[in-house]
């Protein structure tokens, strides 16, 4: 493998990659990982880190990869509080009450593809295989949240729901908000068709001519990273508080999973993230 970022970091413990932002390991009452497929046990298609049911690899598996990924980035195991995404844009608020949801116990609700809670030991996990992790961190009200923007959920302003639903949910202020935006299919991988193109092309009151590039045969290619980012500046967030990754997965799919690489024989990826129940006075000051 090739790894090659300006934005995010690899790292490795023991055996297993993952990816962070330095722009977010830089508050000590947060975690975060952004999972490779590096260093888990599942086999064939589903090689190596997959943490995706329902997908055909057995559970058993999935949940090793879970504890590998754990022990490896720092999350509390018992603390998974999975989404249950169809490329929708509703959001829901989690608490201890929900940790275990959609990991060791079933889902108790559908169609959720972004997470916020302000609860520590309360891990949010949202899946991945080419679609757009975003993150976000209000580290004044302590809060943070996961969406999922596969084309769809950006074209709906998943990125400006999540904002609002940190404000009225918390109280935060949108210009105090942190943001990422993870690995995904780049601009350089992702051809679209001209229904989809015109889903981009309506969201006026941005620069769609910086995300969508029409390639003068009825396809057109798209940026899902610049789309996304315009949609949280829109929402009030500073520019300077987003980092954009560098890193697409259809170009690094030998160690990151990508749907259109494998024509969708393939595991999932998952971004996880929590605030941590203590930190000491030494890192509060770090």
């Amino acid at each position: 493998m090739v790894f090659h970022s300006s934005a995010m970091r690899l790292n490795f413990k023991e055996g297993v990659g993952y990816l962070t932002f330095p722009a977010l390991e830089s508050y000590p009452f947060v975690r975060h990982a952004f999972s490779t497929r590096l260093g888990g046990v599942s086999k064939d298609e589903f090689f190596s880190m997959n943490l995706s049911f329902h997908r055909g690899d057995p559970d058993e598996n999935v949940l090793e990869n879970y504890r590998r990924i754990c022990g490896a980035a720092g999350f509390p195991y018992e603390g998974l509080t999975a989404s249950a995404q169809d490329h929708h844009t509703f959001i829901r608020r989690v608490g201890r009450q929900d940790r275990g949801v959609g990991i060791f116990r079933p889902r108790d609700l559908e169609s959720v593809d972004g997470l916020i809670t302000d609860e520590p030991d309360v891990v949010l996990v949202t899946y991945y295989a080419d679609c757009v992790p975003l993150y976000f961190l209000d580290p004044e009200k302590r809060v943070i949240g996961l969406a999922h923007g596969g084309w769809r959920g950006t074209a709906g302003r998943i990125g400006r729901k999540m904002v609002e639903k940190m404000k009225a949910e918390y109280g935060c202020r949108p210009e105090r908000i942190i943001g990422a935006i993870g690995p995904s299919i780049g601009a350089c991988c992702y051809e679209v068709d001209e229904p989809v193109a015109r889903e981009f092309l309506a969201l006026s009151d941005l620069e769609t001519e910086r995300f969508v590039m029409d390639k003068k045969n009825g396809k057109y290619n798209l940026d899902l990273w610049e789309a996304n980012r315009q949609i949280m500046v829109r929402a009030g967030m500073r520019p300077e508080n987003i980092t954009v990754t560098d890193l697409c997965t259809r170009c690094n799919h030998d160690w990151l999973i990508s749907h259109r690489a494998t024509g969708g024989k393939r595991g999932g990826m998952a971004a996880m993230m929590c605030l941590v129940e203590q930190c000491s006075q030494a890192e509060e000051k770090a």
